[in-house]
C-alpha cells in the first residue's frame, strides 16, 4: 500500500535469482536458457529491483547455455541499469564460474569452490569389447568426419585433433568471457585458465571473485536493514515434489552428483 503514496518512499527490493545445479539443454531442472528465460526477466523486470543476486551453486555443463544465460542476465542489467551481484554457495566451476562472472561483483563463503576455467569432453571406448565378443561394426557415412570419435571403433588421430581443436576453440571464448567481465581486477602473473580451482580467500587475491561474504548480511549493509527480498527460481513439477522421477531423470541426478563430487562435494 504504501508504493501507491507518493510522499511516502518505498524500501529497496532485491531479487534473487537461485540458480543451482548442472547446467544442460534438457532434464529436469537443469539450468538452461529457455527454462530460465521468464524467470530472469521476470526478476529485472518486477517492482523495479535496487538490485539483481545470483545465488549460484553449480559444477558447471554446457558452455552454450552458460552463454547465453550470462548474456541475458546482462542484456537485462544494462538496459534497466541495475547492478547484479553474485553470491557464490558450495561451488562455481565451469559453466558456474561463467554465470557468476555475468554479475558486476562476486562474493562466496570462505570455503567455496572457484575457478575450473577450461573445457572437457570425456567419452569411452568399447571396440575391444565388440571385437572379444564377436561383434562387427558397420558404419556408412556420406563425409569423412560423420562418424568421429566413433566409441565403438578405433580412436583416430585425425579425430582426436579435431576435438581438441573445438574444445581450444571454446576454451578461448571463456576466457574472453572471464578477461571482459573481471578486466583488470585479474591477476595478469597468476596462470588461472588452467581448469584449476581455488577456494574463495586464494580466488580473491587472484582477482576471480571481489570478496569474502554471505547475501542477506551484505545486502543488508548496503541497501538498508529493511530492504526487501524477492525470490525466482526453477520450480520442481508436482509429481518431483513427491520423488516421482523417471530413470532419466535418476540417472541425471547421477551425473550431477559426479560433477560435484570432483570438487569434494
Amino acid at each position: 500500500m504504501k508504493r501507491w503514496i507518493p510522499f511516502l518512499k518505498s524500501e529497496p527490493t532485491v531479487a534473487i535469482i537461485r540458480l543451482q545445479g548442472m547446467i544442460a539443454s534438457g532434464g529436469r531442472g537443469a539450468l538452461n536458457d529457455q527454462a530460465l528465460a521468464g524467470v530472469i526477466e521476470k526478476a529485472f523486470a518486477r517492482g523495479k529491483p535496487a538490485a539483481v543476486a545470483l545465488e549460484v551453486n553449480s559444477p558447471g555443463g554446457s558452455p552454450v547455455q552458460s552463454s547465453l544465460i550470462g548474456a541475458r542476465i546482462r542484456r537485462l542489467a544494462e538496459e534497466k541499469n541495475i547492478p547484479v551481484i553474485a553470491f557464490v554457495e558450495d561451488v562455481a566451476a565451469s559453466g558456474g564460474y561463467w554465470l557468476a562472472a555475468a554479475a558486476d561483483e562476486i562474493y562466496a563463503d570462505p570455503s567455496s569452490v572457484v575457478g575450473s576455467i577450461g573445457v572437457i569432453s570425456a567419452g569411452f571406448g568399447a571396440h575391444e569389447l565388440l571385437a572379444r565378443q564377436g561383434v562387427e561394426r558397420r558404419v556408412y557415412t556420406a563425409g569423412e568426419s560423420k562418424s568421429m570419435l566413433d566409441p565403438f571403433r578405433e580412436e583416430q588421430p585425425e579425430d582426436v585433433a579435431r576435438l581438441k581443436g573445438l574444445l581450444n576453440d571454446i576454451h578461448a571464448n571463456f576466457i574472453d568471457h572471464i578477461t571482459d567481465r573481471r578486466g583488470a581486477k585479474l591477476d595478469q602473473e597468476a596462470k588461472l585458465f588452467t581448469g584449476e580451482v581455488w577456494l574463495a580467500k586464494r580466488a580473491v587475491e587472484l582477482g576471480l571473485i571481489d570478496g569474502i561474504g554471505h547475501l542477506k548480511p551484505m545486502l543488508k549493509e548496503r541497501f538498508g536493514k529493511k530492504v526487501k527480498f524477492r525470490r525466482y527460481g526453477l520450480k520442481r513439477s508436482f509429481m518431483s515434489r513427491f520423488g516421482a522421477h523417471m530413470a532419466q531423470d535418476a540417472m541425471a541426478s547421477v551425473e550431477e552428483r559426479a560433477a560435484y563430487a570432483q570438487f569434494g562435494l
